[in-house]
């Protein structure tokens, strides 16, 4: 079991780096789209990427498993890829990441209370630890950008309770399934939902092919669509099958140090309190990760 030991860091540092980035990706696609069609966007062009590299793998999905991974595609694809986009209409990038860092503890407090997944007294230390780190980021992120309203921080939390209950779906229920076919799966019933959002949102005019933000933004969201969906939503679920529902949702807690680089490379604010947090935040990690000696399955 050590090399699952050693990968799943691998695994979650990857997707720190990939889902971290995201965020900027998300606020420079709303430059030219609107937040419904950045989030119908995001959710075709995936189904797009990961159709074509896994379609042969939907007929491997058993009748039994059908049923979890679509709520696992609603929950953990389709209604995030829209409220993240409206969040980022009024709350700076870096601080929409933070938010999302809520995502272990509603993984550890839902495991315990729907799932019947147990988590040790370490893992519930590490995470109240980084939730309270995550609290001052949030304080002083809300100081330093007072004109932004907080109001629609609610569709991150609302987004946060759908990823904690997508984790323990996956390592509950579909622990015998492929991270790829999961992945495959969980947009075969929300790809053509998304289509039709896209359809009445006025996306396929001339006038919007014609204008040059708008065609960027849409480079932004492809790329998006390809790395921070497509290929993270693969390592996550193979993250989730080889380790615990609370270590998978901790790369929440290190993708707001990455994404709050890429802010401060595109002029949001960062004080030295918000470093600070950034640290309670990584000590919050490694608590809820460490092994005792007696138990090192995972």
């Amino acid at each position: 079991m050590q090399n699952n030991t050693s990968i799943k860091w691998v695994y979650l540092l990857v997707l720190s780096l990939i889902w971290g980035t995201s965020f900027i990706l998300i606020k420079k696609g709303l430059v030219g789209l609107t937040s419904y069609q950045l989030g119908a966007l995001r959710t075709v062009l995936t189904g797009f990427f990961l159709l074509l590299v896994g379609f042969n793998t939907i007929k491997t999905i058993k009748k039994k498993d059908w049923k979890w991974i679509v709520i696992s595609g609603i929950l953990g694809s389709f209604i995030p890829a829209f409220f993240f986009a409206i969040a980022e209409t009024e709350i700076d990038s870096a601080v929409v990441s933070v938010l999302n860092s809520l995502v272990p503890l509603n993984t550890v407090l839902m495991g315990l209370a729907v799932f019947k997944i147990t988590s040790s007294k370490r893992q519930m230390l590490g995470v109240i630890i980084g939730f309270i780190g995550t609290a001052i980021l949030i304080l002083k992120g809300a100081a330093l950008n007072p004109d932004q309203n907080y109001w629609f921080a609610g569709f991150i939390i609302a987004s946060t309770l759908m990823y904690a209950a997508n984790v323990n779906i996956v390592k509950r229920y579909l622990q015998d399934v492929k991270p790829l076919t999961i992945a495959v799966g969980n947009y075969v019933p929300i790809i053509i939902p998304a289509f039709i959002v896209l359809l009445f949102t006025d996306f396929f005019t001339v006038q919007n092919f014609n204008t040059s933000t708008f065609v960027v933004s849409v480079i932004y969201v492809a790329v998006l669509s390809l790395f921070g969906t497509a290929m993270a939503k693969v390592l996550f679920f193979k993250l989730v099958q080889i380790s615990t529902p609370v270590f998978a949702s901790s790369v929440t807690y290190i993708m707001p140090i990455v994404a709050l680089g890429w802010g401060v490379l595109d002029g949001e604010t960062f004080s030295w309190t918000q470093g600070l947090g950034t640290l309670v935040i990584l000590l919050g990690v490694y608590l809820a990760n460490r092994k005792s000696k007696k138990n090192r399955s995972v």
